[in-house]
């Protein structure tokens, strides 16, 4: 990864950009065809015979689930438009009689082994597979000095006093200089609503899993994940992968060839949508609230 001051290569997609809150306002409008792929999510199974004093159950066994078992465990409909807050009740059917539990939805990040599983793809649909451009959103506590965090705790009884959280853990990998000056004083590109650094990179980089120790953006010991980027497009324009950092899934845009290879690779979840495609909470209508 290497910085990228020209921030005026994104002006292009800057002029495609679309509703907020659409496919097409995270993307970008005028594509052929467009994948939405669900965020996996961590799961494990606990023995529930089993608890110690403080009335804990061991962990067994550890898996990655997609949204279809999860629905299908809650007796949820999958559909393009499905919302995790939908098929999970609010986040409050996660936990099943057999032990199992499913994690959190993981927002704004797209595992690296799928993004590397992706690059296959993207890099046959440019002529400019070593010539790609990643946006990263500035906020990332990744690309930031802070370890540490203060709450405010107030209520009528408590004073306001400020609490000191603990630190995060060791770095596992620094933040290099380059990257660090380019998120402290830019230049930035000003997608709407979200103010981001660019780098350059190519699909031999992000072909491995593992270009996150490498990459200068950072990460924290324990993270299931470094940053990844926010957008990714290649010189030539031919396509858009977008993980808003707001939402669990990612947005391939791009020709029709390779939307449907995408849709096709069995190790990613997808759907097609289209460009007003409504990915809020409120898009999955489907899937309606219902008391517990």
């Amino acid at each position: 990864m290497r910085p990228l001051h020209d921030v005026g290569c994104g002006d292009w997609l800057l002029r495609r950009a679309g509703a907020w809150a659409r496919v097409g306002g995270v993307a970008g409008t005028g594509f052929e065809a467009y994948a939405r792929i669900l965020h996996p999510v961590a799961a494990r199974r606990v023995d529930l015979s089993v608890q110690d004093e403080w009335g804990i159950h061991p962990e067994r066994e550890t898996a990655r689930w997609t949204w279809a078992e999860v629905a299908r465990r809650n007796d949820r409909v999958m559909h393009p438009l499905v919302q995790w807050q939908a098929i999970t009740d609010q986040e409050r059917s996660l936990e099943f009689a057999d032990g199992w539990q499913a994690g959190q939805s993981e927002e704004g990040r797209l595992a690296p082994d799928l993004l590397a599983a992706l690059t296959g793809h993207l890099a046959a649909a440019t002529a400019t597979p070593e010539d790609l451009v990643a946006a990263f959103w500035v906020g990332h506590g990744e690309l930031n000095d802070s370890s540490t965090a203060y709450i405010l705790l107030s209520s009528e009884e408590e004073s306001g006093e400020g609490w000191e959280a603990p630190p995060r853990p060791p770095r596992r990998h620094p933040v290099s200089a380059a990257v660090r000056a380019l998120v402290d004083r830019g230049p930035y590109f000003l997608w709407p609503g979200r103010e981001m650094v660019l780098l350059e990179t190519g699909a031999t980089e992000l072909s491995d899993p593992g270009w996150g120790e490498t990459s200068g953006l950072g990460g924290w010991e324990g993270d299931p994940a470094p940053v990844t980027p926010q957008l990714l497009w290649p010189a030539g324009h031919e396509w858009v992968l977008a993980s808003e950092i707001d939402w669990d899934s990612t947005i391939v845009a791009g020709p029709r060839a390779l939307v449907d290879a995408v849709l096709a690779d069995d190790r990613v979840e997808a759907f097609e949508v289209d460009a007003d495609a409504d990915l809020t909470w409120d898009g999955d209508t489907v899937n309606t609230s219902r008391d517990r």
